[in-house]
């Protein structure tokens, strides 16, 4: 697996590249001026120090990205930073009905748990792009991970082992109505079966329902990090017994969330779960487990996933393995209805007093105010989908990067500033880069297409060009020749040698362009696969937009935040469909 490698200082170019579509002419020679200054001085000696960096470490970024983009963060990191996605099994062999939910949820843990047993003997396929061999780190990270709460940072608890390892826990655990369970998922050597999950997790909602709920602890994970991590070492200090529950759901495979609610479902509209998937019930979920499956009432599913230990394309793949094999038995379980006398489920209960009873009630009140300010949608675009963009000659993603950025032109009247994100899994270890999609080509087509006297031939001519550009940078930034990382680092050395910060990051360019995570449209492709799946916006004024293409349709997400009154996550996804069809009007129009 190649070195982590580190472009030349090549900021004069790039900078002024992705700040153009931002500024007037004064402030571009401004910022253009900032940036020479910076290449000829202190960012010289700062790149040479990180050329230093580099030659000790395979992957020179890891650790500081870690750190940096998410276990420093102060904020609920369950609420801003997951992810989730629903189940795509109500387009095949599982569509809502209420009754199904632990026959269902006991056929899908059964395949997840075939998934683990692969990796732990290091027979998952290993994945590539082209010819090029993907690092398979990430995979590690799917279980038996989860991250704990720091005062100052966060740390990632991994206790995953392949066979050859070690020992590797093999437990589950299982939130339902504020308590919590754990059963083993191994029973004298051999796998428990889907009637055997089935009759623990029947054991564990009959008990749920018919007695009172827990205190529903897991909710303190939605707190802001500090607040939770000195919670933590409260109810460590209030009895020795938490600190084993709390590290017996640390170490645990995954967690399994039982949830009451029954959203409604479509294969056109999966608004509804994917709402819930993100942002349900806090005492069902653990917001730092590296995987929680949700399941709820009416047999609809969900993945909710902490970000730091891993991005979406691992999980993307383990899932399509699951939806997979359970499409190819149809969703029913074919083998033995024997179960074996294991043991049941136990209670993790936890002591509490009227402080933490309290903290949790206060930590659901935040929760449900912040997440009731969400606008979320998610839609099938189904006139057409990669198939006809092929036949084009276009590159879907692409396709859809341009289409968000003459939608947001139209709905806001100036460009946005836009993170998609690359995989760098070519490299050690790798993880993402930023690609920025607003370019001024980008820009120049679109104001082509709100320009009546412009003719079809000239937008055709100018979407061209802008498709040339964005495929060209996803190129260089998958190939580790990409700008945001390489300039997060010169900031990070300049702030470990105690030097001032460099003018650059102050300058209004580079917050305008989306610098230090100020990008108005976060986005991201989550593959060709019926799997779809999302994060919430970056900035309060800003969108999440996230989408899967299929052959047929393109599945959207749309985020944002209601307080604030100039976005309108569903008025951009209609938007963007419309932009869609304008586009291949246009590849029509432009051959008349």
């Amino acid at each position: 697996m190649r070195r982590s490698e580190l472009g030349s200082l090549g900021t004069k170019r790039s900078t002024s590249r992705v700040v153009k579509p931002f500024l007037n002419e004064e402030e571009y020679k401004r910022t253009e001026d900032i940036v020479k200054k910076f290449e000829n001085g202190i960012g010289k000696e700062l790149h040479q120090k990180l050329l230093e960096r580099a030659k000790t470490r395979r992957n020179w970024l890891e650790d500081w990205w870690l750190n940096v983009a998410y276990l420093d963060l102060r904020i609920s990191t369950q609420i801003h930073c997951n992810m989730g996605g629903p189940g795509p099994f109500i387009e095949h062999c599982w569509p809502p009905k209420e009754g199904t939910q632990i026959e269902r949820a006991s056929i899908n843990l059964w395949h997840t748990l075939k998934f683990w047993d692969l990796l732990r003997a290091e027979k998952v396929a290993i994945e590539r792009s082209g010819d090029a061999v993907l690092d398979m780190n990430q995979f590690r990270m799917l279980f038996c991970t989860c991250k704990i709460p720091g005062v100052t940072r966060d740390s990632i608890g991994s206790y995953f082992k392949t066979e050859t390892e070690g020992e590797c826990p093999s437990h589950l655990i299982v939130l339902c109505r504020g308590r919590v369970f754990a059963f083993d998922a191994i029973h004298e050597g051999n796998m428990v079966t889907p009637p055997e999950i089935f009759r623990q997790l029947t054991y564990i909602q009959k008990r749920c329902h018919s007695e009172p709920d827990g205190p529903g602890l897991a909710a303190l994970t939605s707190n802001e990090r500090t607040k939770w991590a000195e919670l933590r070492e409260y109810l460590i200090d209030l009895d020795p017994k938490n600190l084993t529950h709390l590290e017996k759901i640390q170490r645990s495979l995954f967690v399994v969330c039982l949830d009451d609610s029954s959203p409604h479902a479509t294969p056109e509209d999966y608004t509804e779960i994917t709402r819930l998937g993100l942002t349900g019930d806090p005492t069902v979920r653990w917001g730092d487990k590296a995987y929680n499956s949700i399941f709820f009432s009416n047999g609809v599913c969900s993945a909710f996933c902490d970000h730091a230990p891993f991005d979406a394309m691992a999980l993307i793949t383990m899932l399509a393995y699951v939806e997979k094999k359970i499409i190819e038995s149809e969703g029913k379980w074919k083998g033995s209805d024997k179960v074996r006398d294991i043991p049941w489920p136990e209670e993790l209960v936890f002591t509490v007093d009227q402080k933490i009873i309290s903290e949790i009630g206060r930590a659901k009140e935040l929760y449900y105010k912040k997440v009731s300010d969400l606008q979320l949608v998610h839609y099938a675009f189904t006139s057409f989908g990669k198939a006809l963009i092929r036949k084009k000659k276009l590159h879907p993603d692409t396709f859809v990067q341009l289409a968000l950025q003459l939608a947001y032109y139209k709905c806001h009247g100036r460009p946005g500033c836009c993170y998609e994100t690359a995989m760098t899994r070519r490299f050690y270890h790798g993880r993402t880069e930023t690609i920025r999609s607003c370019t001024m080509e980008a820009v120049e087509w679109c104001k082509s297409m709100l320009d009546p006297s412009a003719s079809n031939y000239e937008r055709l001519q100018l979407m061209h060009e802008a498709f040339a550009k964005h495929n060209k940078m996803r190129k260089e930034c998958e190939n580790g020749k990409g700008f945001d990382r390489h300039l997060l680092g010169l900031l990070l050395i300049a702030q470990e040698q105690g030097l001032p910060v460099p003018e650059l990051y102050v300058d209004n360019a580079f917050t305008a362009s989306g610098g230090g995570g100020n990008f108005v449209l976060s986005t991201s492709l989550t593959g060709y696969t019926r799997l779809s799946g999302s994060a919430l916006p970056m900035v309060n004024h800003g969108y999440g937009f996230f989408y899967s293409i299929r052959d047929d349709r393109i599945l959207i997400t749309c985020s944002s935040w209601k307080s604030c009154p100039e976005t309108d996550a569903e008025v951009l996804c209609r938007t963007v469909f419309q932009c869609f069809q304008d586009m291949l009007q246009l590849t029509v129009a432009a051959q008349l």
